[in-house]
């Protein structure tokens, strides 16, 4: 794979609000193997959360990511919002033309387990996460042509694998995008557009206490957590041409732990 590999493509990607967070990974490593990039964020949820928003704010963040030397644009979105994954593509395709790639990786998350569920919790959860996504995958089919290169990565989270009983309201709308992988590789492969989902695993984004750090670390074969870096090159590579063959899956970048 070489560092051209994604030029003249565009890629937009959801949920690029820290410099610590996957998002912002996978976005630099696109940008780095040549992809102009439209990131989204929202940086309100990130300050109401223990872990805060990038101390710098967005301007830095896409201040970095223009120094692979390709084009970086940016809107802020709140995906509760139902009209805003329209709204979201509208402003990237008034950016850049067209969009080639999707990457759907924002998410809500809150703690909660089955005692302490309440409906509207569950309805955000299920509202930005599943909704948001359906509709923006909507949005970008609409607008794809055909061309090579269309790809769409979802993510989701290790539910499938091991129980999340703290977390089931966000289980529920990441297991939804797991199921969903399938069924919209099946109706997007004629159009040309590849469509796989990828669970990074528990990855060092900031949000760990030193308690539940060490505690995942030593469960890891190889001894560490995962870091963005890790996620944002398996994604990098599926949405190149080498990937091309590859629809309808869902990967698990776990290093070795289940």
């Amino acid at each position: 794979m070489t560092e051209a590999a994604l030029t003249g493509r565009v890629a937009l990607v959801t949920g690029v609000s820290r410099r610590k967070g996957i998002g912002f990974a996978i976005a630099q490593q696109l940008a780095m193997l040549g992809a102009d990039v439209f990131i989204h964020s929202f940086s309100p949820f990130d300050a109401s959360q223990p872990w805060g928003a990038d101390r710098d704010g967005i301007s830095a963040i896409i201040k970095d990511l223009q120094q692979q030397g390709t084009h970086i644009a940016h809107a802020e979105a709140d995906l509760l919002d139902c009209t805003a994954p329209q709204q979201l593509m509208n402003a990237a395709i008034q950016a850049f033309g067209h969009i080639d790639i999707l990457i759907a990786n924002h998410a809500y998350s809150t703690m909660g387990n089955l005692e302490e569920l309440t409906a509207a919790e569950i309805d955000k959860h299920l509202q930005v996460n599943v909704r948001g996504t359906l509709l923006l995958v909507q949005a970008f089919a609409a607008q794809h042509d055909g061309r090579l290169g269309g790809r769409l990565v979802l993510l989701t989270s290790g539910q499938h694998l091991s129980p999340m009983p703290g977390e089931l309201a966000y289980v529920a709308s990441k297991g939804a995008l797991h199921q969903l992988t399938l069924s919209l590789s099946a109706h997007l492969i004629s159009r040309g557009i590849t469509v796989n989902t990828v669970n990074p695993g528990a990855t060092d984004t900031g949000y760990a206490s030193a308690e539940l750090y060490e505690s995942i670390r030593a469960a890891h074969p190889q001894g560490r957590w995962g870091q963005p870096e890790d996620a944002a090159r398996l994604i990098g590579w599926l949405v190149t041409d080498e990937a091309q063959w590859i629809t309808g899956q869902v990967l698990n970048s776990t290093g070795g732990r289940v």
